[in-house]
């Protein structure tokens, strides 16, 4: 299928719950004009922590090198978990424009401000090292997650994202998220912007004014814009 625009985001490549196959069977299928990669598309924090950079990973890189080198036009927002970047950002990796911020000028004409989201957390802002903590967590849970759907798997049961059910049952974190989306949207209208297009949460969404491409380890979306200007979210 071809896009005018594909934006994923938390890809997460090198960590444990990085759901490589599925962001090699999306890309295998799908071509766009532009790919925007929206944040935390390789997990630094992950890798700093003992986990592994497979075959898989590098074959998700290189085919982003390739749609660059071939024409697509290629931007990478900076992310929290790929702060490494931090100290050189802005530069061009080959044809792939690494930025923090990135405005995409829609078919239907409206700016779409791109930011990854976690300038909006307090936390990721002061206390770096509470963030990582909680980074840590997730990673346990995720363990457990797939200890779960391993045993879903024998009884022929579909995949199931334990994370994801546990932060959709926390009242917190709910608040959390519309806190989020509230404030997602104020800063981009602070900035003369039309949409507010984030990642970071890992909670896929869409409406006239807020947009987040969701992840590829708890859901494995993406947001996808067509040549008539209509934006729709791809579950994989």
């Amino acid at each position: 299928m071809k896009w005018k625009t594909i934006i994923m985001s938390d890809l997460h490549l090198g960590a444990r719950q990085s759901q490589t196959d599925k962001i090699i069977e999306f890309l295998k299928e799908n071509q766009s004009d532009v790919l925007i990669l929206n944040g935390d598309i390789v997990d630094g924090w992950a890798l700093q922590s003992g986990s592994k950079w497979n075959d898989k990973c590098t074959k998700i890189f290189k085919k982003f090198m390739k749609r660059a080198d071939e024409g697509t036009k290629v931007v990478w927002v900076r992310g929290n978990h790929d702060d490494f970047l931090k100290p050189l950002v802005p530069f061009n990796l080959n044809n792939i424009s690494v930025v923090r911020t990135y405005v995409h000028i829609g078919v239907d004409g409206r700016m779409y401000f791109c930011f990854h989201g976690d300038v909006l957390d307090l936390v990721i802002i002061k206390m770096r090292w509470l963030a990582v903590i909680g980074s840590l967590s997730y990673d346990f849970v995720i363990k457990l997650n797939t200890l779960y759907n391993k045993v879903r798997k024998l009884f022929k049961l579909p995949y199931h994202s334990l994370a994801n059910e546990i932060k959709k049952g926390v009242k917190g974190a709910l608040l959390h998220i519309k806190d989020f989306e509230d404030n997602a949207i104020k800063l981009t209208i602070q900035q003369g912007f039309d949409v507010a297009v984030c990642g970071h949460i890992h909670q896929p969404k869409l409406e006239r004014n807020y947009m987040n491409s969701g992840d590829f380890c708890e859901n494995s979306t993406c947001l996808v814009e067509d040549f008539d200007g209509n934006w729709q979210i791809i579950s994989i």
